[in-house]
């Protein structure tokens, strides 16, 4: 009871004192000259954002990139030998860095794919059964990683031969008499990635689903009307009319949840801890922070990951604009 009034004094002092914030600012910004108010007032409600974002996110980052040619304890600059240690890692070329790309490569194309499937599938219900549909594949995307990482190890989890099976996969093939398999340790053909994908994949359809649906309910019918009328098969019309007119938002949700993947930790941390080749960029972060110390490697890795998504980050922006710009 103490930790949930802890939180709700936090959101109503928070959105209180914003409110107080911005309140008094304005009133101070009105007192001005007409001509200083219409100046200073969008600087004004810009600028606490501005100032958050440049303390929480801009100086943490100046500082990484400064630790990142450091020693382990960061007192000693090293130049560039945390990177070459990192690059020449065979562990970390062979582990992490493989099983990111893998996540980068499976996990977008999936969740656009089965988001496009449902939001078009979806749309051809009823509007009550629509909504409902859609409002249950919708609901993972309320719960965290990790409330979803928990749920899923309940899936995954196996106990050992004769002992009574929780987890739900090895429970049916028990029923079936077959022996219950360790899935998360199944690192053969990066299988227990795979599995830990589909976690994120369950997660995120609903966000693929919803911008997608909308999309394709913005189609003009006059387009598709006009391919029947041409003789053009459904599947035709689905791919010669809709996609092209729908591509930009489907770029948009796939850049978005690549983003999402190339920092993935979470998952991997609730459900294997980066054990049995399982690891993943995010997570050997973590590991070689908070588990083995060594500040500087840490740093490395993040920069690493930093300099991998400017380029995502960057297209992403020149996409909205070329949006923006044919509106």
């Amino acid at each position: 009871m103490l930790k949930v009034i802890n939180a709700l004094l936090a959101i109503v002092s928070g959105v209180l004192g914003s409110l107080l914030l911005y309140y008094v600012l304005n009133k101070v910004v009105e007192r001005l000259p007409r001509k200083w108010e219409e100046r200073l007032k969008p600087y004004v409600f810009v600028g606490p954002a501005v100032v958050l974002v440049g303390f929480f996110l801009i100086y943490p980052a100046i500082r990484t990139i400064i630790f990142s040619f450091a020693n382990s304890d960061s007192t000693t600059f090293v130049g560039l030998k945390n990177y070459t240690k990192l690059l020449g890692s065979g562990d970390f070329v062979s582990g992490a860095l493989l099983n990111t790309l893998l996540w980068m490569i499976v996990v977008p194309a999936i969740t656009v794919a089965f988001g496009l499937a449902v939001a078009v599938l979806a749309d051809r219900l009823r509007p009550r059964a629509e909504k409902f549909t859609k409002s249950i594949i919708f609901l993972p995307m309320a719960i965290s990683m990790v409330g979803a990482s928990t749920i899923w190890k309940f899936v995954y989890e196996s106990r050992p031969e004769g002992a009574p099976q929780i987890g739900l996969l090895n429970e049916i093939l028990d029923k079936f008499g077959i022996a219950p398999v360790a899935w998360l340790q199944l690192s053969q053909a990066h299988v227990n990635s795979l599995l830990l994908m589909v976690i994120l994949v369950w997660a995120q359809v609903g966000f693929s689903m919803v911008l997608l649906s909308a999309a394709v309910k913005g189609v003009p019918e006059e387009t598709i009307e006009a391919g029947r009328i041409d003789g053009a098969s459904e599947k035709r019309i689905f791919f010669s009319i809709v996609v092209p007119q729908i591509w930009p938002t489907v770029i948009t949700v796939f850049i978005t949840v690549l983003i999402i993947v190339m920092k993935i930790f979470d998952i991997v941390y609730v459900m294997t801890g980066g054990n049995f080749n399982s690891d993943v960029i995010g997570m050997r972060f973590f590991t070689e922070l908070f588990t083995n110390g060594n500040n500087g490697y840490a740093a490395s890795i993040v920069v690493m990951l930093m300099i991998a998504i400017v380029p995502v980050m960057v297209y992403q922006v020149r996409h909205f604009r070329r949006q923006e710009a044919q509106r």
